[in-house]
């Protein structure tokens, strides 16, 4: 009898375990699940970045739709090197996947600098009209020649002047005013055609260059001169919109021909699905940049569409010197806003 007994206290301790294990879910996840492959994915900006959220629920689905077998690890923050040298490291197989700026990535494929001439776009809607399109499908299998394979479209915003002078209401408000830019020709020759002076400052050290005087304005998305706080010095913010620089998801040739042509095709489908997430949340966080600046007393002015016009039309020097071979090219954007 005493045998009985323990035997059925021991099996019905085993039961407990058992509905223990069911309830805490100690069963193998998706995550313990050994994978097929690991692949790196390189991130400048930080955790809660629009873009570094896209990267984020790019692994995601890619990971959910391969049953685990391809997981992708997101690296923020730069830890993976600056973006010019994780474009080199991927040409070579080093990095897997990134998201770069079309500026940087243009640095290797000159053609890509069709898209991001100044004033190219009338909004964002124009954008990505040409991006989801036959030409932006044009260009991103342009990349592919060089090493490395064009997955998706990001969005990075509008870039728009602001100053501690005046309201920049018309193309004459601009005139003599000395504006910060980045290191870049094409920044600095875009400023010029303006009729202002360019000055390259480095961007840690604008908020100092405001506070001096040193420079009168500067340009930048909404983002960033929140997060920055430039509207503590500089609280004229005018929407020009004149550079949108589109970002673009890549993926190494090497890592690509690791795959196989379903995974291929699982890949892009869930890049194309991230981009679309990542202009949601980029929209939302412009959003709410533009509240906190308001907030903080700046004022803005929205250009009319005909003195928008005017600033286009002085960039057509800016054209011919940077794209000569592909004027074609971009009237055919051009006409595509209109």
């Amino acid at each position: 009898m005493r045998r009985i007994c323990a035997a059925a206290a021991v099996a019905g301790m085993l039961i407990l375990l058992t509905l223990s294990a069911w309830r805490n879910h100690t069963y193998p996840s998706k995550a313990e699940v050994e994978p097929e492959y690991v692949f790196s994915y390189a991130e400048n900006q930080p955790e809660d970045y629009p873009t570094t959220l896209g990267a984020k629920y790019f692994a995601e689905l890619v990971e959910e739709r391969t049953n685990g077998r391809i997981r992708i690890l997101v690296q923020p923050v730069g830890v993976l090197g600056s973006e010019n040298k994780v474009i080199k490291q991927m040409q070579y197989g080093g990095i897997d996947f990134a998201r770069v700026s079309l500026a940087q990535l243009a640095e290797y494929i000159p053609s890509l600098n069709v898209l991001q001439m100044p004033y190219l776009y009338t909004d964002s809607e124009h954008m990505w009209r040409v991006l989801d399109g036959e030409i932006g499908d044009a260009f991103l299998e342009s990349v592919s020649a060089d090493d490395v394979i064009g997955l998706s479209w990001y969005d990075a915003g509008a870039r728009n002047f602001y100053n501690s002078v005046q309201p920049i209401t018309c193309l004459e408000d601009l005139k003599g005013m000395r504006i910060r830019v980045q290191e870049s020709d094409l920044a600095a020759d875009m400023v010029e055609a303006l009729g202002a002076t360019a000055i390259p400052i480095a961007y840690g050290d604008v908020y100092a260059g405001l506070e001096q005087q040193v420079v009168d304005g500067a340009e930048n998305n909404w983002p960033s001169y929140e997060a920055m706080r430039h509207y503590e010095v500089a609280k004229y913010y005018t929407v020009d919109e004149h550079t949108r620089v589109p970002e673009m998801q890549i993926c190494s040739a090497y890592t690509w021909q690791k795959l196989s042509p379903e995974d291929r095709e699982i890949i892009a489908e869930c890049a194309r699905e991230s981009a679309l997430y990542e202009r949601e949340v980029w929209t939302q966080r412009e959003e709410q940049s533009r509240s906190i600046a308001i907030e903080n007393g700046t004022k803005v002015v929205e250009l009319s569409a005909e003195e928008k016009k005017r600033f286009q039309n002085a960039m057509y020097g800016v054209y011919e010197k940077y794209c000569s071979d592909d004027m074609g090219l971009i009237e055919e954007i051009l006409k595509e806003g209109s």
